[in-house]
């Protein structure tokens, strides 16, 4: 198999060059190396096809699991790979689809439709193909910079063809609510708007600024309302994307505060209050889980994200009701704090038949029984995580951090430096994973902060063309992985996503362009 993808590989690149000298005998032809993310297997086959052509072929579909399975023989493919597997054909013909199921299918044709995008002309092949991982994400940050219903759609479709799956919607945060929830109007009433855009101008000594009431002018904001996020669902549905909502605790909640400042700690003799809840009052918890039974019926989905990270515990130690919860409970570290919060919120979600994620701070005080840990500060959280028996989705920052800068003459986001090889160059199964936990490594993503965030175009620039490293890695077997393969296909890929109007990184772009702040 790594012989044959090497082949292919070469044939690419031999191609490629023949184009960029010049050699008119060489016709443009779109094969299976073309391809992002790389398949398993693949075969070139006499003859070829137009895209125009191949658009007006009959596709025949065949949704059987024991069809599929004589393509899979001498595989061994866990029930959710077989899933997502599928085996095509392309003919002067027709097209040839066999899949277990739908989501095999329609990645069947994410990957008929990059071919005939690419080039005029598509080579006739046959593909096998599954994901190496369950977990294939992006993640977008609404807070700080509220993108709008449109930009979703719009990366959603990306997405889909790069055959991601997991849609990481982080929709509170500090800078602003961005969720309707009935039962507590004053979020998006109130917190999800503020006096000016850039947050690094109503960041206020890393606490944050103020917030002004809907429909004040000159504000800036904006809130997803129940009907559009059942919108935004049902469009990623339709493209096999799980779509699992952030909700913060106990930290980033300076918003929620502003709206309900009960919930802050009582701080009578001093202390750092930043942006956390308070975990000693009961009234929390009330508000926390009327605010999830809301958010359990919008997502149907099995997972929640709970957030859990950077939650400053030095108040909890001066605040009365966190001292009074910590002598009933019998703690002796304020760290068992958010620990128990975790726990009583992870208790509340399985009730209601859902699951909980968080960043890898959940881990401080004791992991809460079915917990998924985010491993985001490095990997040693995850490995840790791993040990315990729980599963893991890794995002380091230096691999997956999509704010940070792409080279260094550009403008300085964060001030660190991640350019696309070294996206890349990620691997999730680290050394030291023992055979029997592998499975808990669930998968990546990749997240966009959207602190330096200005425009729509901003961000898109900064998840292009990095985004398509992280579906690589997250579906291709780690054998067929070829850097400078996937730099050619990137190249390819990023000028028909420009073609279809996305912003995608140049190299050099700096801030004397003019185009970032």
């Amino acid at each position: 198999m790594k012989k044959l993808f090497k082949n292919f590989v070469a044939a690419g690149v031999c191609m490629a060059l023949a184009l960029s000298y010049g050699c008119k005998d060489v016709q443009p032809l779109s094969e299976p190396a073309d391809l992002i993310p790389a398949p398993v297997e693949m075969t070139v086959t006499p003859g070829s096809i137009s895209s125009e052509g191949l658009a007006s072929l009959p596709v025949k579909e065949k949704i059987s699991e024991k069809a599929l399975l004589r393509y899979l023989e001498g595989q061994e493919l866990t029930d959710w790979q077989i899933k997502s597997a599928y085996w095509m054909e392309i003919t002067p013909k027709c097209v040839k689809i066999v899949a277990a199921d739908e989501q095999g299918a329609y990645y069947a044709r994410q990957s008929v439709k990059m071919m005939a995008t690419i080039n005029d002309t598509v080579a006739c092949c046959t593909v096998l193909d599954w994901p190496r991982f369950q977990h294939r994400g992006f993640m977008l940050d609404e807070s700080r910079h509220y993108q709008g219903k449109e930009f979703v759609y719009k990366q959603l479709e990306m997405m889909a063809l790069l055959k991601l799956n997991c849609f990481h919607f982080h929709l509170v945060d500090n800078p602003g609510w961005r969720l309707q929830i009935d039962a507590y109007p004053r979020l998006t009433q109130f917190t999800a708007w503020r006096p000016v855009e850039y947050f690094w101008d109503w960041e206020v000594n890393e606490t944050g600024g103020d917030f002004v009431d809907e429909g004040t002018p000159g504000a800036y904001g904006g809130y997803y309302t129940k009907q559009d996020i059942a919108e935004i669902l049902a469009f990623a549905a339709e493209r096999h994307i799980e779509v699992i909502p952030e909700i913060e605790m106990p930290g980033h909640n300076y918003e929620t505060r502003a709206a309900y400042p009960e919930l802050a700690c009582s701080l009578k003799d001093g202390g750092t209050d930043k942006w956390e809840l308070c975990p000693g009052k009961e009234g929390t918890y009330e508000f926390l889980e009327n605010v999830l039974l809301e958010v359990f019926d919008l997502f149907p989905n099995p997972y929640i994200h709970i957030g859990g990270d950077e939650a400053g515990k030095d108040n909890w130690a001066v605040c009365p009701d966190c001292q009074a919860r910590m002598k009933t409970e019998g703690f002796t570290e304020v760290e068992q704090l958010q620990s128990y919060m975790i726990k009583r919120i992870e208790s509340f979600a399985h009730e209601h038949g859902k699951r909980i994620i968080g960043w890898d701070e959940i881990l401080e005080g004791g992991l809460a029984p079915d917990a998924t840990v985010m491993s985001w500060r490095g990997t040693e959280g995850g490995m840790k995580a791993i040990a315990q028996g729980h599963d893991v989705i890794f995002t380091p920052t230096q691999y997956c951090y999509f704010d940070y800068k792409q080279d260094e003459a550009q403008y300085k986001p964060v001030g660190k430096f991640l350019p696309l090889e070294k996206v890349y160059s990620f691997e999730p199964m680290l050394e030291g994973i023992s055979k029997e936990d592998e499975h808990h490594v669930l998968g990546l993503q990749g997240n966009l902060w959207t602190e330096h965030v200005l425009e729509d175009w901003h961000a898109e620039m900064q998840i292009y063309p990095r985004l398509f490293a992280i579906s690589e890695v997250g579906w291709t077997m780690a054998e067929n992985k070829d850097w400078p393969s996937f730099e050619r296909r990137a190249s390819v890929l990023s000028d028909v996503a420009r073609e279809w109007g996305y912003v995608v990184y140049r190299p050099g772009l700096t801030n004397a362009d003019g185009l970032v702040k």
